[in-house]
């Protein structure tokens, strides 16, 4: 047997008696124990299984890699305001040490790839970039509509940003 068919065995089993009291109920297709045992339909792709029960880092988590990733680049970062530990939404100002600037915001949820539900994917705010008080004044706004909302910003001359950017 394949590691592949065994994982699939494995992952479509009936849980075994002593598991079966450590359930999880977190939903209509609830995962039943850890490591992940499916119950409920039987079938159904693992695939699908392992994806309905991924969860997205915290901002908190994601925002500390992420300036870690900058700083192992040479682009320094800050953190100039703290969200929503669990899930703020995350704005990245990139400023380009020339007065001009570039805004990431988290991208609309219909652009998000289905094969990777739990990444964040970015897009900027303009194609070119503007004047630093106009990025200023909109993140002003978005924390106005929003005060569990996180701004980053990292400042890098060859404009270097390292987010995943939407498609399209």
């Amino acid at each position: 047997m394949s590691i592949s068919e065994d994982f699939q065995a494995h992952a479509l089993a009936e849980p075994p008696e002593a598991d079966k009291r450590r359930k999880l109920k977190s939903g209509p297709h609830a995962c039943s124990t850890l490591p992940h045992q499916c119950t409920g339909r039987t079938g159904i792709a693992v695939a699908n299984c392992v994806s309905s029960f991924m969860m997205r880092l915290k901002s908190s988590i994601w925002v500390a890699a992420y300036l870690r990733r900058c700083q192992g680049e040479g682009v320094f970062g800050a953190v100039r305001r703290r969200g929503a530990d669990e899930a703020g939404a995350v704005f990245v100002k990139l400023a380009l040490l020339d007065g001009n600037a570039m805004l990431y915001a988290p991208a609309p949820q219909a652009v998000y790839d289905d094969s990777r539900p739990v990444e964040r994917v970015f897009a900027p705010s303009s194609a070119e970039p503007v004047a630093e008080q106009a990025i200023e004044d909109r993140l002003a706004r978005e924390v106005r509509f929003d005060p569990d909302a996180w701004i980053v910003e990292i400042e890098d001359k060859a404009g270097r940003h390292f987010l995943d950017l939407a498609r399209g």
